[in-house]
């Protein structure tokens, strides 16, 4: 894609070379070629199917698990942000929820409205797009035990709907086809008292205060679980919990508070933070024998 490619007209915002890192919680990384923030679905499926085929399409979320590489992102960059894509609606015991609603969000809107089972959402720090992707979930509760349905648009525009056995879900992972840009999902709960839902949204949010570095440039979990062991031991136990590591001068490190929560500590590079997690995969490994999958989504060109 060059400069003088043409791409159709929006009626959201559709930017040129637009520095990544600013969306991202790492805050690091490239420019996309393009950054389009549609106004709505219909907007979204038009601009899609004007769009060449053969022009790469990635969306971005708030960019809490991603590392953006240095040398930015061919194609268009799709962020599902504002207003239109952070709608919450209740209905008896069911949520429906846009695609770019804060995970936290839903959680808080399903206590006000009395429904339990969503609790789990209020420690995910992404959106519901990127959790329907990846199957989101923590604190033993995942996306697939409260969703019902969702529906998103195809690389070409068109329009897809799919039941919670569509998705065939398993840990961390969807069967979905990846290209799918999900526009909207309903899940349904149990009824319960809103002040019991809230108080467990209050533990939750209490204990990642006090075992996540949120308030650090961070990507949340770095490595998925493999069968039998967790992350966050295995980094430990080689010895990288706060250990600094430089590729290009800046450095990262994982978290003194938790260590499978890799941190930019001031002026880290998208190389230093992806070159730390592939040290730690590689050493892991030859200790252990455990090889580290990774859960943060790795997107873009190399410096």
């Amino acid at each position: 894609m060059t400069s003088n490619d043409t791409l159709s007209p929006v009626r959201g915002k559709l930017l040129r070379n637009e520095p990544l890192a600013p969306y991202t919680w790492f805050r690091v990384g490239g420019a996309a070629e393009a950054l389009f923030i549609p106004a709505d679905a219909e907007d979204l499926a038009d601009f899609l199917k004007a769009l060449d085929p053969a022009v790469p399409v990635t969306v971005l979320g708030v960019g809490s698990n991603v590392i953006v590489r240095d040398g930015g992102v061919e194609g268009v960059v799709i962020r599902l942000a504002g207003r239109p894509w952070a709608q919450i609606t209740t209905d008896g015991d069911t949520v429906t929820a846009g695609a770019g609603a804060l995970d936290s969000m839903v959680a808080k809107a399903s206590a006000k409205a009395g429904i339990a089972g969503l609790e789990f959402y209020a420690g995910i720090p992404g959106t519901i797009g990127g959790a329907l992707t990846m199957n989101a979930g923590c604190y033993g509760s995942e996306t697939k035990d409260v969703l019902v349905s969702a529906w998103g648009l195809t690389r070409a525009g068109e329009r897809v709907d799919y039941d919670l056995a569509d998705f065939g879900y398993t840990y961390r992972h969807s069967q979905a086809p990846a290209d799918i840009i999900w526009i909207e999902a309903t899940y349904r709960g149990t009824a319960d008292e809103p002040e019991a839902v809230a108080a467990r949204i209050s533990e939750i949010t209490s204990r990642r205060e006090t075992t996540q570095p949120i308030r650090e440039k961070t990507g949340g979990s770095t490595f998925k679980n493999p069968e039998g062991h967790s992350s966050w031991k295995l980094v430990d136990e080689a010895g990288w919990r706060g250990k600094l590591h430089a590729k290009t001068g800046g450095g990262a490190k994982f978290s003194e508070l938790h260590s499978n929560f890799m941190i930019n500590p001031g002026e880290a590079t998208a190389a230093d933070i992806e070159s730390l997690g592939e040290a730690v995969r590689a050493d892991v490994l030859a200790k252990t024998g455990v090889l580290l999958e990774w859960e943060i989504k790795r997107i873009g060109r190399a410096g």
